[in-house]
């Protein structure tokens, strides 16, 4: 299972594949619905939003698996 920094990677891979400018945290939080201020107390706490980044999974119709695991 990949760490936190490793997720939040391919989540910005993922929302860089429409865009041409650099992808940012602000953007990741957007991404999930959560606070940017919120984002970042979990950024700095190094814990995973699980349930966040599930949801986001369904609402686009990925695989967890892409983002969870090599």
């Amino acid at each position: 299972m990949r760490d936190f920094q490793t997720i939040i990677a391919v989540l910005k891979e993922y929302i860089a594949q429409n865009k041409e400018t650099k992808v940012y945290d602000k953007d990741v939080a957007k991404l999930l619905h959560i606070s940017q201020s919120n984002f970042a107390t979990i950024k700095k706490r190094n814990s995973t939003p699980f349930a966040e980044i599930l949801e986001f999974c369904k609402r686009e119709e990925i695989c967890s698996n892409e983002i969870f695991f090599d």
